[in-house]
C-alpha cells in the first residue's frame, strides 16, 4: 500500500495543475525522500526494491528515475543501473553559488513587483517557520517528523520571498537548486545538527531577511540572502569533512581537493 503523504508542489518539483499520473506521483515521492536524505549518496536504486517500498510498477518508477536523472539527483550506468548521485564539496558549492545568483535575482524582482499580498505571504511564512522552530527546540532533533515539519515551513518561507518575481524560469531553477542543496543540508542537520548552529541565530537570520525585504531594501536583502546560504554551505562543509570516511557516497577525492583549494584561498586572503 502506498504511504499517504502531503507534498508541497514546488518542493516536489511539480507545478500546480500538473496532471497526477502514476509517474508524476512516483517522481514526487521519490524526489521528496531523496531531498530529505532518506537515500544515502551512491545507494543503488533497484526497481524491485522501489516497487516493494512505494507500490508502483516498473514503468512509472523508471520514468520517475529518468526524470530525476535529468535533474542530476540520480545517475545511470549501463552496468550498475540507477543509483543516487554522490556528494562532493565542489558540487555542493556550485549548487549554492548558482542558487544565490538565481534567487537573488528572483528576490530583486519580488521586492520591486510584490504588493501587499506578497508581503503578507512572506510575513505569514516567517511566522509559521519561527513558531515551529521555537516549539521544536525542546524536542528530539533526530525525530524525522519534526525535522520534516521545520523544513516544510523553511522551504515555504524562502519560496514566499521570491513568489512575486513573475518569472517561471527563475522559480523553476530555484526549485531544482533547492533540491540539490537540501540533499546535503538535511542529512547533516539530522545527523549532527548544523555544525555551526551554536554561533547562528537561524530564526534571527530569517527575520532580518524578512524585515529588509518588506522594507524594500533590495541591496541589503540580496546581501543577507547570500550570506545566509554561504553560512549554510560552510556548515555542510564541516559535516562533509568530518563524515568523509563514514558517509556513504561521498566523493572523498573531490571533497579533499575542494577543501585544500578553499584552505589555500583563505590563507591567501
Amino acid at each position: 500500500m502506498k504511504k499517504s503523504i502531503e507534498l508541497n508542489f514546488m518542493e516536489a518539483g511539480l507545478e500546480n495543475g500538473e496532471p497526477t499520473t502514476l509517474a508524476n506521483e512516483a517522481y514526487a515521492r521519490l524526489r521528496h525522500d531523496m531531498v530529505a536524505g532518506l537515500f544515502p549518496a551512491g545507494e543503488p536504486l533497484r526497481l524491485e526494491a522501489l516497487r516493494a517500498k512505494y507500490g508502483y510498477s516498473f514503468s512509472p518508477l523508471r520514468e520517475a528515475l529518468n526524470r530525476l536523472r535529468s535533474e542530476r539527483l540520480v545517475e545511470l550506468s549501463a552496468l550498475r543501473g540507477f543509483r543516487m548521485s554522490p556528494l562532493s564539496l565542489d558540487e555542493m558549492w556550485d549548487a549554492i553559488e548558482t542558487r544565490i545568483m538565481v534567487e537573488c535575482q528572483a528576490l530583486r524582482l519580488s521586492i520591486m513587483q510584490g504588493g501587499y499580498d506578497w508581503e503578507a505571504r512572506v510575513v505569514g511564512a516567517f511566522h509559521s517557520f519561527s513558531r515551529v522552530t521555537e516549539s521544536a527546540r525542546s524536542a528530539d532533533r533526530g525525530d524525522q517528523s519534526i525535522v520534516s515539519e521545520i523544513e516544510r515551513h523553511h522551504h515555504d518561507f524562502h519560496f514566499a520571498l521570491i513568489s512575486a518575481s513573475r518569472s517561471r524560469w527563475l522559480n523553476e531553477f530555484a526549485a531544482q537548486l533547492y533540491a540539490h542543496t537540501e540533499r546535503y543540508r538535511r542529512p547533516a542537520l539530522s545527523a549532527h545538527g548544523e555544525a555551526t548552529s551554536h554561533v547562528r541565530d537561524v530564526v534571527g537570520e530569517h527575520k532580518a531577511l524578512m524585515d529588509v525585504s518588506i522594507a524594500r531594501d533590495v541591496d541589503q536583502a540580496v546581501e543577507l540572502l547570500s550570506q545566509h546560504y554561504r553560512k549554510t554551505g560552510k556548515a555542510i562543509e564541516e559535516w562533509l569533512s568530518i563524515g568523509t570516511k563514514s558517509v556513504g557516497g561521498v566523493d572523498a577525492a573531490a571533497t579533499a581537493k575542494a577543501a585544500k583549494r578553499k584552505s589555500k584561498s583563505s590563507t591567501e586572503d
